[in-house]
């Protein structure tokens, strides 16, 4: 009887386990991931990025304010382990891609990007700020000058402003990737490519060329990069 009783405890927990699993990915595209051997969170940065603004409801976005928290959640928890950022990202607002960014540049964690169908603008700071970036063969990166909506002043100090942000986000780039910021500003400012725009696109193998990305790879490339951080992150902290 009692045995019985503890089969149905345990049923109706794992139960509430999958009911939680499909509430994180239907309400914020994220999911942690259990296999025994390893925890890990599992975040989709897709859509655009939005920032203060609510953008249109018939659009896919990724939501700072979901994501911050979370982050800071993942870093908090004891139990996982690791950190799985998979991308599909047309950009969208600097400072919410620039926030989201550092805070995964900043965990203690073992992390891993893999950038699917473009990780563009605002994007590329966020695929090369986890700690080992995968891109799948036909995946595509943008770089272009910063870009401003609404209403622009047109005095010196305007222009000065957009060097600032420029600068942050090349800065960025630059320190959490192989590229130098010489490359980085001439493929930014390419004229010759893309017809209505300055800028580059690169794909797939492409960008692990030019020091972006540090390698070729899909999700089953991704998991064992990040599996074997893991390990030695623990081997590490075992010594």
């Amino acid at each position: 009887m009692e045995k019985r009783q503890e089969e149905q405890e345990q049923r109706e927990q794992q139960d509430e386990w999958q009911k939680e699993r499909d509430r994180q990915v239907e309400d914020y595209g994220q999911l942690t991931l259990d296999d025994g051997e390893a925890r890990i969170h599992l975040l989709n940065i897709i859509g655009e990025i939005e920032g203060h603004e609510c953008l249109p409801s018939n659009s896919k976005t990724t939501k700072y304010e979901h994501v911050i928290p979370q982050l800071a959640a993942l870093e908090d928890s004891r139990s996982i382990q690791g950190l799985l950022v998979l991308i599909n990202t047309v950009g969208g607002d600097v400072e919410s891609g620039l926030a989201i960014a550092e805070m995964i540049a900043s965990l203690s964690k073992p992390t891993v990007s893999l950038v699917l169908g473009g990780s563009h603008s605002i994007g590329v700071p966020l695929a090369v700020s986890a700690d080992y970036s995968l891109i799948v063969p036909t995946g595509t990166m943008m770089i272009h000058p910063v870009r401003m909506n609404g209403l622009i002043i047109g005095v010196a100090q305007t222009f000065d402003y957009f060097q600032k942000i420029q600068d942050r986000i090349s800065g960025f780039i630059v320190s959490h990737s192989r590229i130098s910021e010489e490359r980085l500003m001439k493929l930014m400012l390419e004229t010759g490519e893309l017809t209505k725009d300055v800028g580059s696109v690169l794909v797939g193998r492409q960008a692990v060329d030019e020091g972006l990305i540090d390698g070729i790879g899909g999700i089953r490339e991704a998991f064992a990069k990040l599996r074997e951080l893991i390990r030695m992150e623990n081997a590490g902290s075992c010594k």
